[in-house]
C-alpha cells in the first residue's frame, strides 16, 4: 500500500544514511537528527521482519501436507509458487502463479497472516524509529552533514535498495527459478 511503501522507503534512506555515514567516519544525521543504536536496531527489525515472515511461511508450506495439496507443481517451481504468493501476500494485496490453488482455508489463514505482517507489524518498528527521532534534538547541519538531495545520494540509495532486496530474496531465488534452469542444463 501507499503508507507501507512510503516508510519502507524511509526505512532504506535510513539505512542508506547510516551506511554513507560509516563509510566517512562520522556519525549519521538524517532531517537534523544523530542516527544512533536505537534507531538502526529498529531498522534491522523492520528490513529483516518482512522476508523472515515470508519464507518461514513458505517453509511451513513445504513440511505440511495441506501446504503441498494445492501445489499442482513439484521441486523447484513449485517452491517458487510458494513463495511469490507469501511474498505477494505480504508486500502487495496477493497473487499467485497459474499453478498454486491459492483458494483453499490453509492458503487464506496463511495468507491473511502474511498481510496483517506486511502492513501491521511493520508499523511498529517504523513509529517507533519515528518517536525515537522526534525526542532527539536537531543538530546544526556541518560540512560533514551527508546531503540527501544529491544524485550521489540517490545513486547510494539505488545501490543499498538493490543489495538489501537481493540478498533477502536470493536463497529463494537461487533455489526456485535458477535451479529449474540449471536443472535441464546439466
Amino acid at each position: 500500500g501507499t503508507g507501507t511503501g512510503l516508510y519502507g522507503m524511509l526505512v532504506l534512506v535510513l539505512l542508506t544514511v547510516f551506511i554513507g555515514g560509516l563509510m566517512v567516519g562520522r556519525t549519521p544525521e538524517y532531517l537534523g537528527k544523530k542516527l544512533g543504536t536505537r534507531e538502526m536496531k529498529l531498522v534491522a527489525l523492520y528490513i529483516l521482519l518482512l522476508p523472515f515472515t515470508v519464507l518461514v511461511l513458505t517453509g511451513i508450506s513445504v513440511l505440511t501436507s495441506s501446504g503441498l495439496s494445492s501445489l499442482q507443481a513439484s521441486g523447484t517451481h513449485g517452491l517458487t509458487e510458494l513463495a511469490y504468493a507469501f511474498t505477494s501476500q505480504a508486500h502487495n494485496n496477493g497473487s499467485a502463479f497459474a499453478g498454486l490453488n491459492g483458494n483453499t482455508t490453509y492458503y487464506n489463514v496463511l495468507g491473511g497472516f502474511a498481510m496483517l505482517v506486511g502492513r501491521f507489524a511493520l508499523i511498529i518498528p517504523a513509529l517507533a524509529i519515528a518517536g525515537s527521532l522526534a525526542r532527539k534534538p536537531a543538530v546544526p547541519e556541518t560540512a560533514g552533514t551527508l546531503r540527501t538531495d544529491t544524485p550521489l545520494f540517490t545513486g547510494m540509495l539505488t545501490v543499498v535498495t538493490v543489495i538489501v532486496t537481493g540478498l533477502t530474496y536470493f536463497c529463494v531465488l537461487a533455489l526456485g527459478p535458477l535451479a529449474e534452469h540449471f536443472v535441464g542444463r546439466f
